[in-house]
């Protein structure tokens, strides 16, 4: 039994060094992408590094990791805190299929997570709405069949509307696996091991290549998993409190506070509160589908859809507010399609503003907060 203990004479790392690590390879990986990034500009443009900068993030990362941990070295960080990974409690070396699997749920993971949740969201939001004005029938229905017999109409909903009501007004947040993240960083905070849940799936931890003294022993990160905890805990209770409260029930276009929302389009859920941007934004976003605008967005909101644009953004005197030498996006360095503007005023093509503003929420030009709910669209 004794020498089993004496086997392993290196401790496992503590939590201020995974972390420290972890931000030494983000630096040397974005050093990577940098250089990857200014390549594909002077092969290919400025507009399709803009078009594929999630894709050439991920490429970066592959190299980075595939340089290093795929083939069994230790990252840069690694290298600087003086750890090494192994498997689990073993102190084994991880075997070449554990690495793999845990570089492609660490970066293809998300990527595919974010390139497959908005189309699922379309189609279960899609067939929510659905449902919901066949419930509206129905109940329109019961409602005038209680009238004709003197009877008193239902006051409220079937449960299954009103199941499928709520999946609908939360289904960011239902489909979201930022919980899940932020769950597993709590419990990291808490026990020191797995900093990424890629490295929880395929447990990898790590362990120090020195013999760490008693003096020079690392505290832990409790308090910061004690505060996230509690945040969890108050978001929760903060969303019980409104899926339950009265207030936050649909009630048309009365009572406009804080909570309160309308139904358009037979089923859409839109807030009527005048600090939601994110939610009411998403109908945007889900608009930009050119197949899905006309029948909807432009539906809901009674406006005509053109087969033609109404203005000519080459005409001189439609874009005669803009000065000949402005009328490039910077982004993509290309004439502008569909001028958009920032708070802080600059102008941009939407799509160019949009993409930039989801990865980075700030301003090209003038580094000014810019958040996507807030670019505007100039339209005449």
């Amino acid at each position: 039994m004794s020498s089993s203990r004496d086997r392993y004479t290196y401790p496992f790392a503590a939590s201020p060094d995974i972390i420290r690590s972890h931000q030494k390879d983000a630096y040397f990986s974005g050093v990577l992408l940098k250089q990857l990034s200014s390549l594909l500009r002077k092969l290919y443009g400025a507009r399709f590094t803009h078009t594929y900068n999630s894709e050439t993030h991920v490429l970066s990362e592959l190299l980075y990791l595939g340089l290093t941990t795929l083939i069994g070295n230790r990252t840069l960080g690694e290298e600087y805190c003086d750890i090494v990974q192994v498997e689990g409690e073993t102190g084994q070396l991880p075997a070449l299929e554990r690495r793999a699997g845990y570089i492609v749920s660490c970066i293809l993971g998300p990527y595919l997570l974010g390139r497959i949740l908005p189309a699922f969201r379309r189609r279960i939001r899609a067939k929510l709405e659905t449902n919901l004005k066949r419930y509206a029938r129905l109940q329109a229905k019961a409602t005038q069949t209680a009238k004709e017999r003197g009877a008193k109409p239902p006051s409220q909903q079937p449960l299954g509307a009103r199941l499928q009501n709520y999946i609908l007004q939360n289904l960011d947040t239902i489909t979201s696996p930022s919980p899940i993240y932020a769950l597993s960083l709590a419990t990291f905070y808490f026990t020191g091991s797995y900093y990424h849940l890629s490295k929880r799936i395929w447990n990898l931890r790590y362990i120090f290549t020195r013999k760490v003294e008693e003096s020079n022993a690392r505290v832990g990160y409790e308090v910061l998993g004690v505060l996230l905890a509690l945040q969890m805990a108050v978001q929760a209770y903060l969303h019980l409190q409104n899926t339950i409260t009265p207030d936050s029930v649909s009630t048309g276009a009365l009572g406009a506070g804080t909570g309160a929302t309308a139904l358009v389009g037979g089923g859409v859920e839109v807030s009527l509160d005048p600090n939601a941007y994110s939610a009411n934004n998403a109908l945007l976003f889900d608009s930009a589908n050119p197949a899905h605008a006309p029948t909807e967005l432009h539906k809901w909101t009674h406006t005509p859809v053109a087969d033609t644009p109404r203005y000519d953004l080459s005409d001189e005197g439609t874009m005669a507010w803009i000065g000949g030498g402005n009328r490039k996006c910077t982004l993509c360095l290309e004439e502008m399609k569909d001028p958009s503007v920032t708070t802080c005023g600059h102008v941009f093509c939407w799509n160019c503003i949009s993409d930039w503003a989801r990865e980075k929420p700030e301003c090209p030009l003038c580094r000014q907060s810019c958040l996507a709910q807030h670019v505007l669209p100039l339209r005449g």
